[in-house]
């Protein structure tokens, strides 16, 4: 009789429900089974660290992941850990962490960044691995323990061998390994590109307010041994292309473009409905821009003519490119 009245309550509160709740829940039914609420793989590759080759991915979220059974053979253990690890009961480390006589070196960080990583392959299967940056981590780890004589006979070998894999990562960083074994470094730079473009540009026009003094067009004229025109205000065209040259190609990689896809000529007049600096964010572009013109002006005060300056220009203040050196 429980069963039945259970059965009609169920019944009852399906019927209540909407379609958008019915699908909510499905749904929520599908990820807790299937894990479809996992970071998913979007780039993979193999690291290669002196004779070891670890695979590797990054996640949608960023993170850079190598595969635990890669891990654990990497650092040679003789088993290669399948699914998910038990972790000691005190302590949230993998097993291979969790000797006694290794607790002495492992740090307050490590116990917290060391947990094992669950996500789904670029094909959807699940998953298991360790943040890139924990191979270091472990290889110091039993390279103090060997230092300080404590290790047991069976743990020799994997010291041996995180001295190995610490030689052939001191050149390099792990994270530049994973993003070029796994073609994400070109994401890597465009996001990185992206944070540049959004502190200096905006959606949001700006009103117009004078940027560019006339003291550079006046500098500017003179070091190009031309009579400066002051009968009607107005410049020929080809000086934007001179204040291209000397100022918006200075400023971070790609704002130039990306300004003039915001600011495009128009078809019929084939000139820019607004200045490029209108786009430029308040409280970082404006200001980068206005030191970037006054260091120039300094500059052009300073030179008899326009080789001399580009010279110098070029030297003190080289034009930057859509590509951006990481250091990671």
């Amino acid at each position: 009789m429980k069963d039945k009245s259970k059965a009609i309550g169920g019944k009852a509160r399906a019927a209540s429900l909407t379609d958008e709740q019915k699908r909510k829940i499905a749904s929520d039914a599908a990820k807790k089974r299937w894990g479809t609420d996992l970071p998913r793989a979007t780039h993979e590759g193999v690291v290669q660290v002196g004779e070891s080759s670890i695979p590797c991915a990054v996640l949608e979220t960023g993170e850079r992941v190598l595969t635990q059974s890669g891990f654990m053979k990497a650092l040679g253990r003789a088993r290669q850990a399948k699914g998910r690890q038990h972790y000691d009961g005190d302590v949230n480390l993998p097993a291979f962490l969790t000797a006694k006589n290794l607790k002495p070196f492992i740090s307050n960080d490590l116990a917290v960044t060391s947990s094992q990583i669950e996500f789904r392959s670029a094909k959807g299967a699940n998953a298991f691995g360790y943040a890139a940056d924990l191979l270091p981590s472990v290889c110091e780890v039993f390279l103090q323990a060997r230092d300080a004589d404590v290790l047991a006979h069976n743990q020799i070998h994997i010291a041996r061998q995180a001295d190995i894999l610490m030689r052939g990562l001191a050149r390099v960083g792990i994270a530049s390994l994973v993003d070029e074994a796994t073609g994400y470094q070109h994401v890597r730079d465009r996001l990185a590109l992206q944070k540049i473009l959004d502190k200096y540009i905006t959606d949001e026009l700006s009103k117009w307010t004078l940027t560019f003094p006339d003291e550079f067009y006046q500098q500017l004229f003179r070091l190009k041994g031309l009579d400066y025109p002051t009968a009607n205000g107005r410049k020929p065209s080809y000086v934007g292309h001179w204040t291209n040259d000397i100022v918006y190609d200075r400023l971070a990689p790609g704002v130039k473009d990306e300004l003039k896809k915001k600011n495009p000529r128009q078809a019929k007049t084939g000139l820019r409905k607004h200045k490029h600096h209108q786009f430029l964010t308040k409280d970082f572009g404006h200001p980068e821009l206005r030191e970037l013109l006054s260091n120039v002006i300094f500059m052009m005060k300073g030179c008899a003519d326009w080789d001399q300056f580009k010279r110098l220009i070029d030297k003190s203040k080289p034009k930057r490119g859509k590509n951006i050196e990481m250091n990671v």
